[in-house]
């Protein structure tokens, strides 16, 4: 939304009794065969697109836009190739990631803005334009099929960001879109549902009608556009074949719908993650639910060698200010509650994370493991430390990268990296302002330097992420298994999971010390005799008398059966 520890050591030990479950497709780098992807233990990696890696540098400058922007509030480069290149070069697969959530590729309005803090462009993907093209500065419609085909290729879902609350601003170069489309006023206050979802979230970015029946015509800006890129006929047949097969009325939500919906016949989309969500109406989002999963059937049918698994339609959901502990019921103010995860979603993103890390592990993990195998049972979380627009990250410093990682990576639910949160990329840059501050360029010259960062070195932050990431990727039962604590001293629990025939077991030791191996238990989990392998050292062990013990100390251990 565009909105104005302690370096633990730690011990994994697993084992796991997996059958092939249908439709399920793993990556030998990430997943061994037969071990099943799962949403609820999804690791997301959330990249704004102009900000992680430049491919072309052919497109840095459409649209005419300009470098007179304030701090951070420019395009700089950033494209759908760059991240293309870095899925082929196993970026994301040394992480363990396997999905990947962009900011909207949509085209974006073409000047600027100013908002007090001086010129501001549409680099982040949330002020849009035109919903049905690509934005130029990022590439092209074959851009964005090649890097959903590449992600698909290497085992990696996509999951779109949609916006269906609100245009982008109006400027001169960017006309308002018709009144019976959006409203301009009142600005939100925020006290109850009619000052959340009737209303413009700040002053300057119309609100979608999305409670109209009424029917509309396209906007002028949009036929006139079409028709210069000589696409109109083709676009208004498919809008009429739409409203001619769902009934719906011509309805600005209903417009938004398909085109959202199309990116995903389009090419394969996974799964979206829904923008700005409590401040639309909730019936809104299972109706896109709905058209963007027959969509993705759709496409699955067409493209049997390319589809990953054959998992439904996943959506994930932004309501502002959700925490965990809201389970399945949320405060809109008035004494209304309502249940997000009833109208369309399979996921909320829990914004109370990033504080919540404060706390023990014990108490994090215990707490969310009984949230979501209890009231929320069936539906999962998606778990951040930082993003592009929460002013109050865990570790704003960066100084305590690797706990940042062993509390993500660890905690139940899936786990949102957001980029460079595995390279400690500062989130506090001199001379920008407000959410700016957040959204710099992916430091890959300090990674390619190996930098200092407070107590450790960027390249050393990395390769903890990357090998916690590893294993969570292989082993579903730590983030969607049921959790128990085995021992306090040193610090020991269990996670199990089981589905379909399918089952995970997963055993891990927090706050082991740095200068001697200690022997951890290991008993119901790992049999005497075993040969175990540490995933973090590629060190073997024998378990025995119910306890492991490697012959060399390390910061983490990762442990499972060959």
């Amino acid at each position: 939304m565009k909105l104005p520890v302690l370096a633990a050591s730690l011990l994994l030990a697993s084992v796991g009794t997996f059958a092939t479950q249908a439709g399920a497709q793993t990556t030998a780098a990430s997943k061994p065969a037969g071990r099943p992807f799962v949403w609820e233990n999804a690791t997301v990696y959330f990249l704004l697109t102009d900000r992680f890696n430049n491919g072309d540098k052919a497109n840095d400058h459409a649209y005419g836009r300009k470098d007179d922007a304030a701090k951070l509030r420019g395009f700089m480069g950033g494209d759908l190739a760059g991240i293309t290149a870095k899925i082929k070069d196993g970026y994301f697969k040394e992480l363990g990631v396997n999905a990947i959530w962009l900011t909207p590729p949509v085209e974006q309005i073409h000047a600027s803005t100013d908002e007090g803090t001086g010129n501001s462009y549409g680099f982040h993907g949330y002020w849009a334009r035109d919903f049905t093209a690509v934005d130029a500065n990022l590439g092209t419609e074959k851009d964005f099929r090649t890097f959903v085909e590449t992600a698909h290729a290497n085992g990696i879902r996509v999951i779109l960001d949609v916006v269906m609350n609100h245009t982008g601003p109006v400027t001169k170069m960017d006309p308002a879109w018709p009144s019976d489309w959006v409203r301009t006023k009142p600005k939100c206050t925020y006290k109850d549902v009619p000052t959340t979802v009737d209303c413009t979230l700040v002053d300057n970015l119309p609100d979608f009608l999305t409670n109209s029946n009424e029917n509309v015509a396209l906007p002028p800006q949009l036929v006139a556009k079409w028709k210069k890129e000589g696409r109109y006929e083709r676009e208004v047949k498919e809008l009429d074949a739409f409203f001619k097969r769902t009934g719906y009325p011509r309805a600005p939500r209903y417009y938004l719908v398909k085109w959202h919906a199309d990116w995903v016949r389009k090419y394969g989309v996974d799964g979206f993650r829904a923008d700005t969500v409590k401040h639309t109406e909730p019936g809104v989002w299972k109706e896109l639910k709905q058209e963007a999963s027959l969509a993705y059937e759709e496409w699955k049918r067409a493209n049997p060698a390319k589809r990953l698994g054959n998992l439904p339609f996943f959506m994930t959901s932004e309501v502002y200010g959700y925490s965990i502990k809201h389970a399945r019921s949320f405060d809109m103010g008035g004494g209304v509650k309502v249940d997000w995860l009833a109208n369309g979603f399979d996921s909320m993103i829990n914004f109370s994370m990033k504080s919540d890390a404060g706390q023990g592990y014990e108490k994090l993990f215990s707490d969310y493991s009984q949230a979501l195998h209890g009231p929320m049972k069936g539906y999962s979380v998606l778990n951040y430390i930082s993003s592009h627009d929460d002013g109050s990250p865990f570790d704003p410093a960066r100084q305590r990268p690797l706990e940042s990682a062993n509390k993500l990576m660890l905690a139940p639910g899936s786990a949102q990296i957001y980029y460079g949160d595995e390279t400690a990329r500062m989130l506090n840059i001199e001379g920008a302002e407000g959410d700016a501050k957040l959204r710099s360029f992916m430091n890959w010259d300090e990674l390619a330097s190996n930098a200092q960062r407070g107590m450790h070195r960027v390249a050393e932050v990395r390769e903890h992420w990357a090998k916690l990431g590893r294993f969570r990727a292989a082993h579903p039962a730590v983030g969607a298994g049921l959790h128990q604590m085995l021992a306090s001293s040193p610090y020991t629990f269990k996670r199990t999971w089981e589905k379909d025939g399918v089952s995970d077991r997963v055993v891990v030791a927090l706050d082991l010390p740095k200068d001697k191996a200690l022997p951890i238990q290991v008993a119901g989990v790992f049999n005497d005799g075993q040969t175990v392998r540490d995933w973090y050292s590629g060190k073997t062990a024998v378990v025995k008398g119910g306890k492991v013990q490697f012959d060399a100390a390390a910061p983490v251990a990762l442990i499972a059966q060959d």
